[in-house]
């Protein structure tokens, strides 16, 4: 029997719509510049890659992940699974299988975007990276926020 798994979820809302939302989240430039990644490479299609690095420079990252994109479906969702991680640390203390779901939702006031990240160990093996995670969504989305802030305004 498969023990069980947790799952993070992180929803703010942007005053943008849906399509500029959707767009930041598969656009290598847009993901450098909100994620702080040195480099990025995504084939947007369901079936497509998403892959992304950070650290200081390009050819030595401190981290890089892959992931395939189980879904895509503009400007609503992107479902990413069957990835791969390095760490210069070492891998995870863990196994996993992670599942992460962008979903665009369109609100009177803008867009929210909620993300789920599902597949953290049920024990407490996974507990650090679990808690990293929530504090690296919260930044991540402060950078979102930021990035969208410097965007010509929309019409």
């Amino acid at each position: 029997m498969a023990s069980p798994t947790r799952k993070h979820v992180h929803e703010e809302t942007f005053e943008v719509p849906p399509e500029t939302l959707f767009k930041i989240l598969h656009t290598p430039s847009a993901i450098c510049a909100w994620w702080g990644a040195v480099s990025a490479i995504v084939s947007p299609e369901t079936g497509g890659t998403w892959a992304a690095s950070w650290g200081q420079t390009v050819d030595d990252p401190d981290f890089v992940t892959s992931a395939t994109m189980r879904e895509f479906n503009p400007p609503h969702r992107i479902v990413m699974d069957n990835y791969q991680y390095y760490a210069k640390s070492g891998p995870l203390p863990f196994d996993a299988a992670f599942v992460t779901e962008f979903a665009i939702i369109p609100k009177e006031n803008g867009t929210s975007l909620r993300v789920t990240q599902d597949g953290f160990p049920g024990g407490p093996e996974g507990d650090a990276f679990l808690s990293g995670c929530e504090q690296g969504w919260k930044d991540t989305f402060a950078g979102i926020r930021q990035f969208l802030e410097q965007l010509p305004s929309q019409p």
